[in-house]
């Protein structure tokens, strides 16, 4: 039989592409120098995309591909596939839901603890000797009690929530409508008012326009100079250059980001700042998720091509 070509559009792991490349030819379009000449050599062939969140598919590219059928994304979030360019074609979309949910989560609540304990700067003081030659390490702030506030109440915000909960935090959302499943949290119609009543904000919005730069200066003044913002969302729900402000100015205590414009090249003001936790996009980067994300893209490629209902569905 012969194997469907697919457009791989970043790297995968090791064990992905192996499982990738026992079913489907894989073009590599990010090892290409020429991307369009490399488009129009293999463009005619294409009959599906394999592609990262971040990445997506343009709708340049769809229009690219003639024999294009399906677009298969690795990650939850699909704000970077043009989908009205699938729509018009036919064309199905894929993502990988729910595989993912528990190790943002998980992430996100770290990341407050390690911002709140200053877990990174306390770790500094004891290698470098600070401990035994200046004494202890300056008092932080405590989590547990706190007010937290959760912008987003879908997937991952929910997996928050609970996990927030188990710290007797005070828990309010703001989502485009109050959740049955919610319990007794308290449900917010405004970000600022949110940010307002919040010590901890978390952002776990989808991506899109729709809520590009939600959380804006009005937003981060509100929550203020002892506040905390935690993103592990998208990059575009945060107007970055307001936040780098606040956080210089010292209008926003604190933040924690696991996500940023432009990504991995961030912002150089964001490596002078000392009241900001960096991390690699990596809120989903454990062995276990990214096996059952890989899995999960193969799997609705086979589908598609086998004549099976894909199994997460965008489109």
């Amino acid at each position: 039989m012969t194997k469907p070509h697919i457009l791989q559009m970043g790297a995968y792991p090791a064990w992905d592409v192996e499982a990738l490349e026992e079913r489907f030819v894989l073009h590599r379009y990010f090892e290409a120098q020429d991307k369009q000449a490399f488009v129009a050599e293999h463009g005619a062939n294409i009959r599906g995309i394999a592609t990262r969140g971040e990445l997506g598919a343009s709708k340049e590219l769809i229009e690219a591909l003639p024999s294009l059928e399906v677009i298969s994304v690795y990650g939850v979030g699909f704000d970077a596939v043009n989908l009205d360019a699938a729509r018009a074609r036919g064309i199905r979309v894929t993502n990988t839901p729910d595989v993912l949910t528990k190790d943002v989560a998980d992430l996100a609540l770290a990341m407050m603890l390690a911002s709140s304990r200053d877990v990174v700067g306390a770790s500094a003081w004891v290698r470098s000797g600070n401990w035994a030659g200046q004494g202890n390490y300056p008092l932080q702030r405590r989590a547990f009690g706190k007010r937290a506030g959760v912008l987003g109440l879908g997937r991952i915000g929910f997996e928050v929530a609970k996990r927030l909960a188990g710290f007797d935090m005070d828990i309010a959302y703001c989502d485009v409508s109050a959740k049955d499943f919610a319990g007794d949290w308290q449900f917010i119609d405004s970000a600022r008012d949110l940010a307002a009543r919040s010590d901890f904000l978390f952002v776990t919005l989808t991506g899109g326009a729709a809520t590009r730069h939600v959380v804006d200066r009005e937003v981060i003044d509100a929550l203020g100079p002892e506040g905390m913002l935690i993103n592990v969302s998208r990059a575009s729900n945060i107007d970055e250059d307001a936040l780098l402000s606040a956080l210089e100015e010292r209008r926003l205590g604190w933040a924690a980001l696991d996500v940023f414009e432009g990504e991995p090249r961030i912002n150089p003001r964001f490596l002078a700042l000392d009241n900001v936790l960096l991390q690699p996009h990596q809120a989903s980067g454990t062995v276990e998720t990214r096996k059952a994300m890989g899995k999960l893209v193969h799997d609705n490629l086979v589908a598609h091509f086998d004549g099976a209902p894909l199994l997460t569905p965008v489109i």
